[in-house]
C-alpha cells in the first residue's frame, strides 16, 4: 500500500499518465503483416496494439513476432509479409486494466515487467495507455517537489521527543 502522502502526490500527475488513443499506433487484426511491418518500422516502437473493427483491443504485436513468422528454415522469407494477418502472430495474452479501476500499485507492478499497460473501458473499446515512462516523469516530479509539500520526521524521533516531554 502506498504512503497517503506519497499517493496524493503522485495523483496530482496520474491524469498525465494516460496517452490517449488517439495519439498511439495501432494495427487492426485483419491487416497483413506487411502493414504491422511498416507501421512498426517507421514508430520505432517495440510493440504495438491491435484493434478490431469496433476499436477493442484484442491483442498486441512486434517487429519480432513478425520476423519470427517469416523465418523459413535458416532463411528469411518476405512472402509472409503478404500471407499472414496481424491476428495470425499477435500476442493474446497481456496485462490491461479498466482505467476506472486502474489503481496506481495495480499500475506501478504492471509497469515493472512491462513497457506499457493498455487501458480499455468497460466493453474492451482501447482509451490508450499508461507507460514506464510516464511514471518515470512522476517520480521524478515526486522527487523534487516533495519537500515543498511535507516535513519528514522520522519516527523514532517522535517517540524520543515524547519521551523528553514528560
Amino acid at each position: 500500500m502506498f504512503s497517503p502522502a506519497i499517493q496524493k502526490l503522485i495523483e496530482e500527475r496520474s491524469g498525465s499518465f494516460l496517452i490517449p488513443a488517439s495519439k498511439i499506433a495501432f494495427v487492426e487484426e485483419s491487416n497483413p503483416l506487411y502493414h504491422a511491418f511498416l507501421i512498426l518500422t517507421k514508430v520505432k516502437y517495440a510493440k504495438i496494439p491491435v484493434l478490431n473493427q469496433q476499436s477493442q483491443l484484442v491483442g498486441l504485436v512486434s517487429l519480432a513476432m513478425i520476423t519470427d513468422k517469416m523465418l523459413d528454415n535458416d532463411d528469411i522469407s518476405v512472402e509472409a509479409l503478404s500471407k499472414y494477418q496481424v491476428k495470425d502472430v499477435m500476442q493474446t495474452d497481456f496485462p490491461k486494466v479498466n482505467f476506472t479501476d486502474a489503481e496506481l500499485e495495480t499500475q506501478l507492478h504492471l509497469l515493472v515487467d512491462n513497457n506499457f499497460i493498455p487501458i480499455v473501458d468497460d466493453d474492451d473499446v482501447f482509451q490508450g495507455m499508461i507507460t514506464r515512462r510516464e511514471w518515470f516523469k512522476a517520480f521524478n516530479y515526486l522527487a523534487h517537489t516533495f519537500d515543498d509539500h511535507y516535513m519528514v520526521i522520522k519516527k523514532n524521533q517522535i517517540l524520543r521527543l515524547e519521551a523528553n516531554d514528560e
